[in-house]
């Protein structure tokens, strides 16, 4: 089920940054191996080592793309340690990565098929770094994905892979309490409080308290529901609540974390 080798799309999830030379070297190593790949940066700016940022953005956006795509995650602050590398296939798509948890919210949302772990070296780079497995181990592996080769040989296969610990969503007295799981560059607060979990609100009559905040934000449909400058809730192109400000940033104007609590104050539709 895999695209074809003219049509081959890998994308790259990361916390390399774009200042180094981390990023171009993966396309390097990937187009090497399949000079017609087509990458596709999913981001490169998630906060160093930010298991939860990286795992979030992966999840947000893997399922936009063609079936058979690869999708490469490298946000590995063990890297070098005994933490495996593998390989996961669903029913849609390939994902490559450290198994530290990062891939596991996309994966939340797939059938999966088979996990590999990655131990056969043929499709490794020749020498492998301590500290730089993107380059070494995974952007070789997707890359000879890519090219259609079988998903068995990879390695040994496995049962399970490491799942994060993802902060629960809670409904207590008709207050649904969540709290901030991301901050785009936007400056938005994206929180753990799916569209599912509001659709028989009443926008009418829901209030949005975030941190240690008092006052209540509405919840809108767009950002200029509201006078600029002023903050709200909505739901985002993700799928989640998220706090915003209207042609400003939340996180900073709010002095917002992740990890502050958020609480959904609603009445439901008849």
């Amino acid at each position: 089920w895999l695209c074809s080798p003219i049509m081959s799309i890998i994308t790259l999830t990361t916390d390399f940054g774009l200042s180094d030379w981390f990023v171009g070297t993966l396309k390097g190593v990937i187009l090497g191996i399949h000079p017609r790949a087509n990458i596709v940066d999913l981001t490169h700016q998630i906060p160093p080592g930010d298991l939860r940022a990286g795992a979030f953005a992966l999840a947000a956006g893997f399922r936009f793309f063609p079936r058979g795509t690869v999708h490469l995650a490298v946000i590995d602050p063990g890297v070098g340690s005994s933490r495996a590398a593998i390989a996961v296939r669903t029913s849609r798509y390939v994902f490559v990565g450290p198994d530290n948890g990062v891939l596991s919210l996309a994966l939340s949302q797939e059938r999966i098929r088979s996990i590999r772990r990655l131990e056969n070296s043929r499709f490794f780079l020749a020498e492998i770094g301590r500290t730089f497995h993107g380059r070494d181990i995974f952007a070789p592996v997707a890359a000879h994905l890519s090219k259609g080769v079988a998903f068995r040989t990879l390695g040994p296969a496995l049962q399970d892979f490491t799942r994060l610990s993802i902060p629960a969503t809670e409904l207590r007295r008709g207050v649904l309490l969540g709290e901030v799981v991301y901050v785009d560059r936007f400056g938005n607060a994206i929180t753990n409080l799916h569209t599912s979990l509001m659709a028989r609100m009443d926008p009418s009559r829901v209030a949005v308290n975030v941190g240690n905040r008092r006052s209540p934000l509405p919840l809108a449909q767009f950002y200029q529901s509201v006078p600029p400058g002023k903050p709200l809730g909505l739901v985002g192109s993700s799928g989640y609540l998220e706090i915003a400000i209207n042609s400003g940033n939340a996180a900073k104007a709010l002095r917002l974390r992740i990890g502050d609590a958020v609480r959904v104050r609603f009445a439901m539709h008849p």
